[in-house]
């Protein structure tokens, strides 16, 4: 009778290595999930810290508007009475997108503004979810119409140009007064 112990043996070594390096692959997946999640944080991390940047930079800004001190959160209360900082928000119904609910129409005006000042710059309606860039948008818009005071700047992008002649944006002005008081 032939002795089978040996290749019992080898069988046995060799299902043990293949679980092993099953195993290993299994955990080496799992890191590299690991690793992208964390890299996934860590880039989330840096766009809020530059949509915080970008948001500071204009707040900063205000001073060439000749805004009081106590203005000086003007952008940061717009945006929380927009979208209660979501730059994700979505109002279906009027097409308003972004951290500062940005219609097509905004996008639209803001082009044509652009356009007029011959600068290469242009907008997509895309752009309307990216903070910095929504930022920018509201930058072109207030210094285009003059806009200088916080209420004004608050109103005329509430209810359009014509924003501080409107009743209705007064509301919307208050809201933001209050947000900027809390600051």
């Amino acid at each position: 009778m032939k002795n089978y112990t040996p290749y019992l043996l080898t069988v046995l070594a060799t299902i043990t290595f293949t679980v092993f390096l099953i195993d290993s692959e299994n955990e080496i997946i799992k890191l590299n999930q690991d690793i992208k999640i964390q890299r996934d944080s860590l880039n989330h991390r840096i766009d809020s810290l530059t949509l915080e940047i970008d948001t500071l930079h204009w707040e900063n800004q205000i001073w060439d508007h000749n805004i009081s001190h106590n203005e000086t959160h003007l952008l940061s209360a717009i945006i929380h009475v927009e979208s209660s900082n979501n730059d994700s928000a979505y109002h279906k119904e009027e097409d308003a997108v972004g951290c500062l609910q940005i219609r097509q129409c905004m996008v639209d005006d803001v082009n044509r503004i652009l356009g007029r000042q011959e600068s290469d710059k242009r907008y997509t309606y895309d752009d309307r979810w990216i903070r910095y860039k929504s930022i920018e948008i509201f930058e072109v818009y207030c210094k285009h119409y003059g806009l200088t005071t916080a209420e004004e700047i608050a109103r005329c992008w509430n209810g359009g140009p014509r924003g501080m002649n409107k009743d209705l944006t007064a509301g919307y002005w208050k809201k933001v007064e209050v947000i900027m008081a809390s600051n």
